[in-house]
């Protein structure tokens, strides 16, 4: 799993959101994004880090942020998360996870005592042209958004 470096050129992405829209990086060239890879959708850990992220969209766009969340569901059950707890946000479906093996959030990981592949929770702060301002691997999810808010505030 290759993590990315501060500074890298995050790799380009063209997913499908819960809308059945195509959403891809350069969609964000010029703007500020918080990226961020999560397990799956409408469970404890998601919802909290999802919901977290739709509770600070305000304080997010007035420091021209915006945010994106990557899972490995469906299109049609984020659009069931999205609507469940009013997220407003886009959620896009990288099902096959060659989104997240680019991120180097695809590997193993322990859950309940068991060892399997799947997403390990992760955020991103990219840049107006795409480059990572900042990468916190094994998030949890409850700091995705404080940790965005203090990158931004200590970089002036």
């Amino acid at each position: 799993m290759a993590k990315l470096e501060i500074g890298q050129k995050a790799p380009d992405f063209r997913l499908l959101d819960q809308n059945d829209k195509r959403v891809r990086l350069a969609d964000f060239k010029g703007r500020k994004l918080l990226l961020y890879f999560y397990p799956r959708a409408d469970t404890p850990g998601c919802t909290k880090q999802s919901c977290s992220v739709s509770e600070a969209l305000p304080k997010l766009s007035g420091l021209k942020i915006h945010a994106v969340g990557i899972s490995p569901d469906e299109p049609k059950s984020l659009k069931k998360f999205d609507e469940k707890y009013g997220l407003n946000f886009p959620l896009l479906s990288d099902a096959d996870h060659a989104v997240a093996d680019a991120y180097g959030v695809w590997g193993t990981k322990t859950s309940f005592g068991q060892q399997k592949q799947g997403i390990i929770r992760s955020a991103f702060l990219l840049d107006e042209s795409g480059k990572v301002l900042r990468a916190w691997y094994r998030v949890k999810p409850e700091d995705t958004v404080p940790n965005v808010l203090s990158e931004i505030r200590e970089s002036g």
